[in-house]
């Protein structure tokens, strides 16, 4: 729905385009994560006429700064300066469709009026790791989500037993008890299963390391598969919501 511009000074903010609609004839309508207001909605009108200054802008995987007049409910685009236009991931197959879901879980998560600081640095660096190609796009796709959570609070307890607390003998993990659980407290879920002290120690270094460091390790193929399937158990456990992408993905990688 279009809407009253306020014909107030234009903001400024830092984001990225996480979709991208015809809207109308002419115009887009574009959702964006900024560091500043969150997840909002922006009107490019012209978007899709040959002409427009907003052709390459208006579309998904576009980071850079972004002049917006204030509406009621939404806002219009007056000018953008582009940093990343991440054209290199059309190129990439299956890699841009794992750049779609991890846009599908931005929006899923983002919120209006929240700081987005951190979930935009991810968006970022893991845009930068898909071309690369220096890692698999499974691992990166576990990376994210894993992140992903952290920041919206409901990663796994991977540094303790998530029944009794203790640090050490580590050996089992459940999505019962939302992370590990050691030797002693097995018996206490029904769905405990094993894991490799190699797939234990994968899954800590991805939620505490620094951001800039989460995509700069391998993993042997059998522990990249189970670190990888159980994050995808947790992240199916953890949110509501079928990815478009994600059913992309899965017949691409099967």
């Amino acid at each position: 729905e279009r809407d009253l511009i306020c014909m107030s000074e234009p903001i400024t903010v830092t984001g990225m385009v996480l979709a991208a609609t015809p809207v109308g004839d002419y115009d887009k309508r574009m959702v964006i994560l900024t560091r500043e207001r969150g997840k909002i909605t922006a009107f490019a009108r012209g978007a899709r006429k040959s002409t427009s200054p907003y052709l390459a802008i208006a579309n998904p995987f576009v980071f850079g700064s972004f002049q917006l007049f204030e509406g009621r409910t939404a806002y219009t685009l007056s000018q953008a300066n582009i940093r990343e236009y991440f054209t290199e991931l059309a190129a990439k197959q299956p890699g841009v469709y794992y750049g779609f879901y991890f846009l599908e879980i931005a929006d899923y998560y983002g919120r209006e009026g929240n700081r987005e600081t951190d979930m935009l640095n991810l968006l970022y660096i893991t845009m930068k790791a898909l071309i690369r190609g220096r890692i698999s796009n499974r691992l990166i796709r576990a990376i994210f989500e894993m992140r992903a959570m952290m920041i919206n609070g409901e990663y796994p307890r991977l540094f303790e037993c998530g029944i009794c607390g203790r640090t050490e003998d580590l050996t089992f993990l459940s999505l019962e008890a939302s992370g590990c659980i050691c030797s002693n407290c097995r018996k206490q879920v029904k769905d405990g299963i094993s894991v490799s002290t190699s797939a234990l120690y994968a899954l800590q270094y991805m939620v505490a390391t620094p951001m800039e460091k989460i995509y700069t390790f391998t993993l042997k193929p059998e522990v990249e598969r189970e670190v990888t399937r159980w994050v995808k158990r947790y992240i199916d456990r953890y949110t509501d919501k079928r990815f478009k992408s994600l059913e992309i993905l899965e017949v691409m990688d099967s």
